[in-house]
């Protein structure tokens, strides 16, 4: 395992090397966009890909990371002590970080994007492009879906699923976490 995790390592920084002899093509094109994520996966500048995902999957990124920071600013201000510790400590690595750029770098860790990612840092061998889609085939024919963006650039859908998913949980986690807080709130108030 560690050594197919090194190998891929080092595949991605020749296939980088390499790259950096040449002009990397527009981002405006799917082989562009991947040539950046590749670059930044291989680098350990996991941010620096965020550019380059769907715009849905950036909009949950930044869902993900404001619930978390707002559920966290409602536990510390409504919650009584020793009340809320167990979810502060599951909810602030993500709400306490600046933006959702910072929040889907935390969450490529987490879930093994990254190192999804890392498995196959090699170079294109094709690109499909139907419409606003394109599929992205490496030397290895592992395939990468992505979508054109509003702005022109084109984002990469692997991991838009499991960041919807992750939103809408720290969406309804928010609500149970706002009706607590009410709660305590209604119970601490001085009687009228």
């Amino acid at each position: 395992m560690a050594g197919a995790i090194a190998s891929g390592v080092v595949l991605a920084l020749v296939v980088v090397s390499l790259l950096a002899r040449r002009p990397f093509p527009s981002d405006r094109s799917p082989e562009g966009a991947y040539l950046r994520i590749a670059e930044s996966v291989a680098q350990g500048q996991v941010r620096d890909m965020f550019p380059y995902l769907e715009t849905d999957a950036q909009w949950a990124a930044f869902t993900i990371r404001d619930a978390r920071a707002k559920a966290c600013a409602r536990i510390r201000s409504s919650y009584p002590k020793g009340q809320g510790g167990e979810l502060l400590a599951a909810y602030a690595p993500l709400g306490d970080l600046p933006d959702g750029r910072d929040a889907f770098a935390l969450l490529a860790q987490q879930k093994g994007f990254i190192s999804q990612l890392r498995r196959d840092l090699s170079g294109v061998a094709k690109v499909d492009i139907q419409g606003e889609r394109a599929s992205v085939e490496t030397v290895r024919g592992t395939r990468y879906p992505f979508r054109r963006r509003e702005n022109g650039i084109w984002g990469l859908t692997l991991f838009s699923a499991s960041l919807l998913a992750e939103a809408e949980r720290a969406s309804r986690d928010l609500s149970v976490v706002n009706a607590s807080a009410d709660d305590y709130d209604r119970a601490s108030a001085p009687p009228p």
